[in-house]
């Protein structure tokens, strides 16, 4: 089991190190992350109003880390109005022990212990111009803040993004910084999260993308998504596997599908894809999804797919594991 955790970490360590750490990540092609106020309508594409993304910080790393928020205010074009501006939203990062091993953390939900850790820096926003399409940067941050965790890959920082009143739509992006004033990677570092939610593209051309990493334990997985609404299709893309569809979800309604995993994908990225319905045209879609291994317990997507993107290998046998 050592053996795994370390040769795991080698792996995100040098995908991470070739890459910056914006959430979402620029291999996924999602225009932003989205949260809901407290009181909006789940069938908007929040199931609970609150959103949780975790970056990982290198035990070595001996500078400050910002983590770095893209329109925070709830206002403006980037946003999705209903009625009045009337929404608040905060953000909170949050280190030490227990903040990001929690499973009330991962599971994303407003139910249980979800906010656990010590709290390193919290804001709220509401409609607020100064803001608009601007970065706001909470820090400087002593890496060793964290919760300590090798098997994610050092110190680990848990940033909540929850809709403390009204029922606009809130679409942001993160990045972890190592200045405060620019977007500039810190050497090593990546982010991960359990349950994603974010914004579809309007562009019927473009295609979407998740990577969750598959190690040796895993046989199969389940994954859950919310509010599709129509908006094309899912399928599952990796080096073992052309493309196996998944089952989608109605409006305000979830959907589940389960599917094995093959020999060729064990310690590789899945390539989960969502293309767009172009004869629909559907605009302003937010969507939920999760997955879960063959224990139900939930497995992380990487902003950075670790190993590289997924391509599909025909020489590869296809065997599932009985």
């Amino acid at each position: 089991m050592k053996k795994n955790i370390v040769s795991l970490f080698v792996l995100i360590l040098l995908c991470a190190i070739s890459s910056a750490q914006p959430v979402p990540g620029v291999d996924e092609n999602i225009p932003n992350l989205v949260t809901f106020g407290s009181k909006g309508e789940t069938g908007w594409g929040d199931d609970n109003f609150v959103q949780i993304i975790f970056f990982a910080v290198p035990e070595d790393y001996a500078a400050p880390v910002y983590i770095r928020v893209f329109d925070p205010d709830v206002g403006g074009d980037n946003d999705e109005q209903k009625g009045e501006w009337d929404t608040r939203m905060r953000y909170s990062v949050y280190g030490g022990e227990g903040s990001c091993s929690s499973p009330d953390a991962k599971k994303g939900n407003k139910d249980g212990d979800y906010l656990s850790g010590t709290m390193l820096a919290s804001k709220s926003f509401g409609a607020d111009e100064r803001y608009d399409m601007q970065w706001y940067t909470f820090g400087p941050i002593n890496p060793n803040e964290g919760e300590y965790l090798p098997e994610y890959g050092g110190y680990i920082f848990k940033i909540v993004i929850e809709g403390m009143s009204g029922d606009d739509g809130n679409l942001y992006r993160l990045f972890l910084s190592s200045e405060s004033d620019r977007n500039h990677k810190a050497e090593g570092a990546f982010a991960y999260y359990f349950k994603y939610k974010f914004r579809m593209h309007d562009d019927r051309n473009e295609i979407s993308h998740i990577y969750p990493f598959i190690d040796d334990k895993v046989i199969s997985i389940k994954q859950t998504n919310f509010d599709w609404d129509n908006d094309g299709y899912i399928k599952i893309i990796s080096c073992a596997r052309k493309g196996e569809y998944v089952k989608t979800s109605n409006d305000d309604v979830w959907n589940t599908s389960t599917h094995k995993i093959l020999e060729g994908e064990k310690n590789t990225s899945l390539d989960i894809q969502m293309i767009k319905n172009r004869a629909a045209d559907i605009k302003s879609n937010n969507v939920v999804i999760f997955l879960e291994n063959q224990y139900g317990e939930l497995l992380p997507f990487y902003s950075v797919p670790i190993g590289g993107v997924p391509k599909y290998s025909g020489k590869i046998k296809l065997t599932p594991k009985k």
